[in-house]
């Protein structure tokens, strides 16, 4: 076990892997999970104010990320055995419950751990995805009918080697890239500059970070040594365990046959950025967070923050605690 800013790590067996967890505090337990292409880092703010109210928070390392397990096949990555992932969790640190938070992917785990283990998950969030329900066809041919003239990252990442191969030339580039493309600034440019970020304007078969624009200075909430602690990371773990969650996509919708209609009965919350570019991969004319509350029983709150993009805990930490705090005390 090693110390970081007064986080203890710890590696722990859970469902036929080894995560390695961050956690802090003491009390009723929070699992945090991250999305793509992230890391625990990605809870940095919200770990000690979790503590501070009197939980343990526990932020880890999703397997094929980081100092994780990194099963090679793609069926590893389903929401079933990450969602599994999750209750190893729960369970080998002595817990009967869990309050689950997400965020991106994350998000999703979240949500499906609470579907699938309602008796273990007292209450479920989500940053930047929320629960839409199970589609009525797959999720990547959805996006095959939608994006078939134009460029769609994911099914960009679909292409075994080649994503792989393209953003591990220069990790650090990449990942610069990605996070500053979706963020407030990066997403403002897009408006600017359509041909950049997740969909754009490309053809379907340009590259990831073909016509991504690269800003000369960092964002006020992303700095070198935060870009540093995460090319680390993907130093260790490389993209095939990450990518491969996008791969898992259409054995989800198979094995999540019995989920068909099911909504969250949990009581739960929901908070995007009003610059999130996830909120546009299908067109809508409701806002997402009133379209949200159709799909769960005791949604508390359901929450747009101005001027956010796609990294909402770090963009925004202030305000996200904020709400997590009031959602907690109203459990």
């Amino acid at each position: 076990m090693t110390i970081f800013n007064n986080i203890e790590f710890q590696y722990v067996d859970a469902n036929g892997v080894t995560l390695r967890l961050a956690s802090v505090g003491s009390g009723p337990l929070i699992i945090l999970c991250h999305g793509w292409p992230e890391s625990w880092y990605s809870w940095r703010h919200q770990l000690p104010v979790l503590a501070d109210a009197g939980f343990r928070a526990v932020a880890y390392d999703v397997r094929g990320y980081g100092e994780s397990d990194k099963p090679h096949a793609i069926e590893a990555y389903t929401l079933n055995a990450l969602a599994g992932d999750v209750v190893g969790i729960i369970d080998t640190l002595g817990y009967e419950q869990a309050i689950v938070i997400g965020h991106d992917w994350g998000g999703p785990i979240a949500l499906h751990t609470a579907l699938s283990y309602p008796e273990r998950i007292s209450a479920v969030g989500s940053l930047s995805v929320p629960h839409f329900g199970r589609p009525p066809i797959p999720t990547l041919d959805l996006w095959r009918e939608i994006y078939k003239d134009r460029f769609f990252y994911q099914l960009y990442f679909l292409k075994e080697e080649i994503a792989e191969a393209e953003f591990e030339a220069d990790l650090r580039l990449s990942l610069y890239l990605t996070y500053t493309s979706i963020d407030a600034r990066g997403m403002l440019h897009q408006q600017q500059q359509p041909q950049s970020g997740l969909t754009g304007i490309k053809g379907p078969d340009a590259s990831f970070l073909e016509g991504m624009h690269q800003f000369a200075d960092y964002p006020h909430w992303f700095q070198p040594e935060d870009l540093d602690y995460l090319v680390s990371q993907f130093e260790l773990s490389g993209k095939r365990g990450p990518f491969n969650r996008y791969r898992a996509q259409t054995l989800d919708w198979y094995e999540s046959a019995h989920l068909d209609g099911a909504i969250i009965e949990q009581p739960a919350f929901f908070i995007t950025g009003d610059l999130d570019p996830v909120s546009q991969f299908v067109p809508m004319e409701t806002r997402i967070t009133d379209l949200v509350a159709v799909n769960y029983r005791k949604l508390l709150i359901a929450e747009e923050l101005e001027n956010v993009g796609h990294w909402t805990a770090e963009e925004a930490p202030e305000q996200v605690n904020h709400h997590l705090l009031a959602f907690l005390a109203r459990l």
